[in-house]
């Protein structure tokens, strides 16, 4: 399966459902009332990290998301079925971002975290509902809105307790077969694994994920090779261990690979720096991450003499040292314990963009106390109305109702049009605007 770690998706939410225009006809009542439903609510689009999605690869094909529509309301007050909501599985370890804002919508880590990406449409009011002492049989109902449209980035970052970091063919691949459960794939070539593998250490209680990132070059932090595609992988990890081919020459050539690693992890955490999605200020730097060294690779000639010399280095700088041969099983009973004490010691870092938004109804904006705005269109053709809630109010009117007009007629009153109108110099037979609806101003119609 081809590993896909970015990738930009179109989410929709259900339109919400038409209320209901119905009045009761039943035997010996002739003149019974209104008695039309509500719509029902339109499906939310979710998504939520699943234990077993891997990568984001099945949304290179599959782009476009929609939720349920609303079903609209009957009669005898029947309200109609909300739409159902469309659950999207991810990868655990999965970033969710506005691709407009750059904004993080969430950040969804373990399984079962759960997000809204699109909203479903309000439902629209039946004719019962607009039933008053001076409107016995109301002739009007609304139409449901529209589901919330987005376009999201979601960006995948492995969850891996254990990160096996080191050079092209350093081992990492049989070393993870020695220590779990993992069949990955291996070979005696640079970029054998192109995709990260994962393998589970079950040691006593513990389950210990452990992933093999394909080897680093130097230049990785400018994208050479497979670059920063798999940096970016080992920075949730607990701890790394950084893998070295024993066999690679001389000592010096041993510990030549130790240096690349470092360096590249130096200008990987500066490059992040300057990275300008927001709220990503606080992830781990790879140069100060808990990390061990283990020399792999003992059976090769000249492996043991590389050995203790790159042993005697990292002993004078205090640092963790290990060696093994991942092909014969060499140290690998006795580095097991030492990787399970290390996973004990070092918790899982919390994620601090965590932000799984709980479903909530969709709510509106409050326009109440914005003003209306009159535009003159610029080819003389006539006025636009600017106003975000009366163009969402009449997006809900169906005109071909009977009484939608008179509801027209009572917001064009409520917020002054004509007056606003005639300020703005508006003569009788201009052509109006407002959203979607059109008319031709005639003063004082609205009144009548």
């Amino acid at each position: 399966m081809r590993f896909v770690d970015f990738v930009t998706i179109s989410v929709r939410g259900g339109r919400g459902g038409n209320g209901g225009l119905s009045f009761r006809r039943e035997k010996y009542i002739p003149k019974g009332g209104p008695d039309g439903g509500d719509g029902g609510r339109g499906g939310d689009v979710l998504l939520e990290a699943a234990q077993g999605a891997l990568t984001l690869a099945d949304f290179q094909y599959e782009k476009r998301f929609r939720a349920e529509d609303g079903e609209p309301g009957k009669g005898a007050l029947k309200a109609g079925a909300a739409g159902k909501d469309l659950i999207i599985p991810v990868p655990c370890g999965t970033i969710v971002y506005d691709q407009e804002t750059g904004e993080i919508l969430a950040d969804l880590v373990e399984p079962g975290d759960l997000t809204v990406a699109a909203k479903g449409g309000r439902p629209g009011r039946g004719n019962a509902r607009f039933k008053s002492s001076v409107r016995k049989t109301p002739r009007f109902a609304e139409k449901g809105d529209e589901g919330e449209e987005r376009r999201i980035l979601l960006e995948l970052k492995l969850i891996a307790d254990v990160g096996l970091v080191g050079v092209p063919n350093a081992g990492k691949s049989s070393l993870l077969a020695a220590i779990s459960n993992a069949k990955p794939k291996i070979a005696g070539y640079p970029f054998t694994t192109l995709s990260p593998n994962l393998g589970v250490l079950s040691v006593d209680d513990q389950k210990i994920v452990i992933a093999d990132v394909p080897g680093l070059i130097e230049g990785a932090h400018e994208n050479k090779g497979l670059g920063i595609y798999f940096l970016r992988h080992i920075e949730r990890t607990r701890f790394l261990i950084h893998v070295l081919d024993l066999g690679a020459g001389s000592a010096d050539a041993v510990l030549n690979q130790w240096r690349v690693l470092r360096d590249e992890f130096a200008a990987y955490d500066a490059a992040s720096e300057q990275d300008a999605l927001p709220g990503r200020e606080g992830r781990p730097n790879l140069l100060s991450h808990p990390f061990i060294v283990l020399g792999n690779k003992l059976d090769l000639p000249g492996a043991r003499e590389n050995d203790r010399a790159v042993r005697a280095f990292m002993e004078q700088r205090n640092i963790p040292y290990f060696s093994t041969s991942a092909l014969t099983g060499e140290g690998i009973e006795e580095f097991i314990p030492v990787v399970a004490s290390l996973a004990r010691e070092h918790a899982r870092p919390e994620g601090e963009t965590r932000l799984t938004v709980e479903r909530a109804a969709p709510s509106r904006p409050s326009t109440r106390d914005t003003p209306v705005s009159i535009v003159a269109l610029q080819d003389g053709s006539g006025f636009r109305v600017v106003h975000e809630g009366l163009e969402r109010i009449l997006k809900r009117y169906d005109f071909e109702q009977d009484d939608a007009i008179a509801h027209f007629a009572r917001l064009v009153q409520k917020f002054r049009i004509e007056e606003l109108l005639e300020e703005r110099g508006a003569k009788k037979g201009d052509m109006v605007y407002i959203g979607d609806v059109e008319f031709v101003f005639e003063p004082d119609k609205a009144m009548e």
